[in-house]
């Protein structure tokens, strides 16, 4: 069994800002507004989520090997 790690620091492209933030487990999450210069981030072509795009530690279906469960962008 995998050891889903929780956490992950989201790094804004547009200002720097970082935040630490749980990730849900049951779904992932596709929008995150940047606290500090409220710039809505979705993920990169390619990636599913906000984690998988901006964070330091990807989504945790992505961690334990099953996949996304967003739409591709």
């Amino acid at each position: 069994m995998v050891d889903v790690i929780l956490e992950s620091t989201i790094k804004c492209p547009n200002c720097g800002h970082q935040k630490t933030v749980t990730m849900p487990t049951d779904s992932c999450q596709y929008f995150y507004e940047c606290e500090s210069c409220h710039v809505l981030l979705k993920p990169r072509h390619g990636d599913c989520c906000v984690f998988c795009s901006f964070g330091t530690v990807p989504c945790p279906p992505i961690q334990k090997g099953s996949g996304c469960c967003a739409p591709g962008p």
